[in-house]
């Protein structure tokens, strides 16, 4: 874990440890789904702060036809599932991904409203039909806003 001291406020980095291969699967599921957003749970190990990845679940995104372009919805008997789907390979749901066509890899005003705390939110922009940039972030305690991850 990193630490940075500005003179306004602690800010405490984390880091989200995810394999190349887990990589190339959240952008496989990216790619397959543009220009709808793809979405899909994080299952691994809570280690301190940081999170590593064991497994990345593809979730059906489950949003209206109409607006699967520019959102996902992950319902409650899905995200109960990737609970149970954890709970089976003994490790826990550490956060969520999804991918943004043709727009940065930066959490918007939708996604701030709809996180929880704790939780990494994996965001892979896609251009064109092309994986681009991916980030992590995690939103803080207050939910005010995100503060980026470490990808390792």
């Amino acid at each position: 874990m990193t630490v940075s001291i500005s003179t306004s406020k602690l800010t405490i980095k984390t880091m989200l440890y995810i394999t190349q291969q887990q990589k190339d699967a959240v952008n496989a599921h990216a790619a397959a789904e543009y220009p709808n957003e793809c979405c899909g749970a994080i299952l691994g190990h809570f280690d301190n702060g940081s999170k590593t990845v064991r497994d990345i679940l593809p979730i059906s995104n489950q949003r209206e036809d109409s607006a699967k372009h520019n959102r996902f919805l992950i319902t409650p008997q899905e995200f109960m599932f990737c609970e149970k789907t954890a709970r089976k390979a003994n490790c826990d749901v550490v956060g969520f991904y999804h991918s943004h066509p043709d727009h940065p890899s930066a959490p918007s005003r939708y996604d701030l409203e709809h996180a929880l705390p704790v939780y990494s939110y994996v965001i892979v922009s896609v251009a064109g039909g092309q994986p681009d940039k991916m980030t992590s972030w995690e939103l803080q305690n207050d939910r005010s806003m995100f503060n980026e991850e470490q990808i390792q």
